[in-house]
């Protein structure tokens, strides 16, 4: 009995054989074989691109950095909350 391990791809290749679908110069069956990925998985790559590309343009392309550093700050107030819900949950005990 063989294990099937499942491939992860990197964004930098998904972009690529996305933007190539796009393109239509090859169809989605020789796209699937030069990358050797499945057409189904090309697919929703493609439409990912589509559906997500007007957010590059969004705020001159920052919205990524200014929601990763949004989340970096509600990590860091969800850590201070949960010190001082401990400290206070011993000091007043049961």
């Amino acid at each position: 009995m063989s294990t099937m391990k499942r491939k992860t791809h990197s964004s930098e290749f998904k972009a690529k054989v996305a933007v190539a679908a796009i393109r239509g110069e090859e169809t989605i069956a020789q796209l699937s074989s030069r990358f050797g990925v499945h057409p189904t998985m090309i697919h929703g790559w493609k439409r990912e691109l589509l559906e997500k590309a007007a957010t590059l343009f969004e705020r001159g392309g920052r919205a990524g950095k200014e929601q990763e550093a949004l989340v970096g700050e509600l990590y860091k107030q969800i850590g201070q909350l949960t010190v001082e819900k401990d400290f206070l949950s011993r000091k007043l005990g049961p």
